[in-house]
């Protein structure tokens, strides 16, 4: 897959996560979404560079989304990393500090580079368990979760690690998939997967991509960790490619708990899989190219 298909897939997706994250967290960003590098050779701007023109034509009247797009085109930068740096400026701002947390080094030093090009000075990232925020109690106005709480084993205790991050007031936004069927992007190669390596279905309670998509978990798990002014909003995302081939190809190189899941099989078993995956993701292609189903739970609470 290039760059411009890898764009497509996810500009729907990235905008959810970048602009409904900023609302739920109460405007403030704390976690930035990564970016693929660059193309080689560099572009004729940096990201922060493009935002600023963003915000320029979008102050001349200019719609904000034209703006993202037209920047995109004539500096040489992908339109998911200039939503991605329009996303940080704005919600930061000059005066906010953010700081990117996960458990791989890898992970967090793409974060890092992105950070630097788009002259993030106030952002910075450290590796640490989700279970167990190593931050000073009550310092942090938002706490942003994008698709990962769902695969922690100890929810509870990762939501009272937020929540004991966070200053009376501050808010929690919470990004989740909804429930397996109205994941088909994701939920049949889990289901066909599942079956090949002879797995069963997930226990209620264990983590998972669904593990909160059902109604009414979420806000309970929310509200059993003692945040208050819950909200839920549910958000039509689908993953658009030009084709099933290249949904497969994406999750066959992104989707680690896939390739977890298949590890005890064979390599024939394991191609055996992938190509019954990819038949069943047909389903999803028509003339306009791949549509695959996808829901998010978008989330938010106050300490």
């Amino acid at each position: 897959m290039d760059r411009t298909q890898l764009d497509q897939s996810l500009g729907t997706l990235a905008k959810t996560l970048g602009e409904l994250a900023g609302w739920a967290a109460g405007g403030t960003l704390g976690e930035i979404t990564l970016v693929v590098e660059g193309d080689q050779g560099g572009p004729r701007l940096t990201l922060a560079e493009a935002a600023a023109e963003v915000g320029r034509r979008a102050a001349d009247g200019q719609p904000r989304s034209e703006a993202v797009a037209a920047v995109a085109r004539e500096s040489g930068l992908r339109r998911r990393e200039v939503y991605d740096a329009v996303v940080a400026a704005r919600r930061a701002g000059p005066d906010g500090r953010v700081l990117a947390t996960d458990l791989s080094p890898v992970i967090l030093e793409r974060a890092q580079r992105q950070f630097e090009l788009a002259g993030l000075t106030s952002a910075a990232t450290r590796v640490m368990d989700g279970e167990n925020l190593a931050v000073e109690p009550s310092s942090f106005d938002a706490v942003i979760s994008r698709l990962g709480i769902i695969y922690l084993p100890d929810r509870a205790a990762a939501l009272a690690s937020a929540r004991a991050a966070l200053r009376p007031g501050g808010r929690l936004s919470v990004i989740v998939y909804g429930t397996g069927p109205q994941n088909g992007f994701f939920s049949v190669p889990v289901s066909i997967i599942r079956q090949a390596a002879g797995l069963g279905a997930p226990l209620p309670g264990q983590p998972g991509p669904f593990s909160l998509g059902a109604d009414g978990v979420l806000a309970a798990e929310l509200a059993a960790a003692g945040f208050s002014d819950i909200e839920v909003r549910s958000i039509d995302a689908p993953v658009r490619m030009p084709s099933a081939a290249d949904c497969l190809r994406f999750e066959r190189e992104s989707f680690g708990a896939l390739h977890q899941m298949l590890s005890g099989l064979a390599e024939p078993e394991r191609e055996a899989a992938w190509a019954e995956v990819g038949t069943a993701l047909a389903q999803f292609e028509g003339p306009a190219g791949f549509t695959g189903p996808c829901t998010l739970l978008v989330a938010a609470g106050s300490r």
